[in-house]
């Protein structure tokens, strides 16, 4: 099995965070690698990553980092795979590090979702790659559709919850 999908973190204290999307592709069958890079302590391990990553047969990577977060958009700028920023809540309630990824320059783009959103980017990263395969497509849309069933269930469990004003 080869990865598909690469996982960067700064250092193994984001794990917590970048776990979810680990789970995500275990649960949709992507194959991926997850090591922690650190763009200013390990920058000659993070080019040589970034410089390889579309002959290894990565096609997207996911880069998560807090405070200067630096690390996706060094990345990006080394490699023509998509890269997806998770911004990790270590300092300012995670804004430096959203502030930091989403503002790019011209010609670097790094697809950024929500602070700590390492779901999110697992899920952008699935879609990305079911774009040139139906099967993944298919479990996409599979999935998505269980997050529709997730809120028809909580609706009929809330009717069984019971307040004196409450009409439904």
């Amino acid at each position: 099995m080869k990865a598909i999908v690469s996982i960067i973190m700064g250092s193994t204290s984001d794990l917590k965070v970048m776990e979810k999307a680990a789970q995500f592709f275990d649960e949709m069958e992507i194959p991926f690698g997850m090591n922690a890079l650190s763009a200013h302590r390990t920058p000659e391990a993070v080019e040589i990553f970034a410089k390889n990553a579309e002959a290894d047969g990565i096609k997207v990577i996911i880069a998560g980092a807090g405070m200067a977060a630096h690390l996706p958009g060094v990345i990006a700028s080394m490699t023509a795979v998509p890269v997806i920023g998770v911004p990790i809540n270590a300092s300012l309630d995670g804004m430096d590090a959203l502030l930091a990824i989403v503002q790019m320059p011209p010609g670097i783009p790094v697809a950024t979702v929500g602070i700590n959103g390492a779901l999110n980017a697992a899920i952008l990263a699935g879609q990305m790659l079911a774009t040139g395969d139906s099967e993944m497509m298919n479990k996409m849309k599979n999935y998505k559709e269980g997050l529709k069933q997730k809120i028809v269930k909580a609706n009929e469990e809330l009717t069984r919850v019971q307040y004196r004003f409450k009409t439904n």
